[in-house]
């Protein structure tokens, strides 16, 4: 009886909070060393706020970045939360977006660890708009991201789970980076 290998997947992976104002530092570098370590394959990373793509033959991806989460604690003494999808699941966040008529340098992805239970906020955002729609909200910021009360730690606040955000550049180089890898 011939055997099968087991199927790799492509997932994009997206860790919060590295490498921001001095603080978790973790080069790409390592990190792409350290995915290696725990059996990824095909491992690249886009720029040094922690978006990985890579290949497993692992299935659950909440295990996977506990996998990921668990190995950065180890090895460098903090906990970082990652998220990881797949490219369908990726898609779809970017055909979900609902502000597909305002310009998209003044928008974002908040990616959620789940789909959130409660999905009412009350907050003033002065002219800034978010919608949720599954485990992804959707920011709209005229004023500018760095004026916006919409952030991470809202979010996870308010929806009580793990939240990160990615501007368009990023989720669209992402996207490119994983559908490469798809067909090599």
């Amino acid at each position: 009886m011939k055997r099968t290998q087991p199927t790799n997947m492509i997932y994009i992976a997206i860790l919060r909070g590295i490498n921001v104002s001095g603080s978790k530092k973790l080069p790409m570098a390592e990190l792409r060393e350290l995915l290696a370590k725990l059996g990824f394959e095909n491992i690249q990373t886009y720029i040094q706020s922690g978006n990985v793509v890579f290949k497993s033959s692992q299935k659950d991806q909440e295990k996977i970045g506990s996998q990921i989460a668990e190995a950065i604690k180890k090895q460098y003494d903090y906990e970082v939360p990652v998220l990881v999808k797949t490219i369908a699941q990726w898609k779809t966040a970017i055909v979900n977006n609902p502000f597909t008529e305002e310009d998209i340098s003044k928008q974002a992805i908040t990616f959620l660890a789940s789909i959130p239970e409660e999905t009412t906020i009350d907050i003033d955002g002065k002219g800034d708009q978010f919608k949720i729609v599954h485990s992804e909200v959707y920011l709209y910021c005229p004023n500018g991201f760095g004026r916006s009360k919409l952030s991470n730690n809202l979010f996870e606040r308010k929806l009580k789970t793990q939240a990160t955000t990615r501007n368009w550049r990023t989720i669209y180089k992402l996207l490119d980076l994983a559908e490469a890898l798809e067909k090599s």
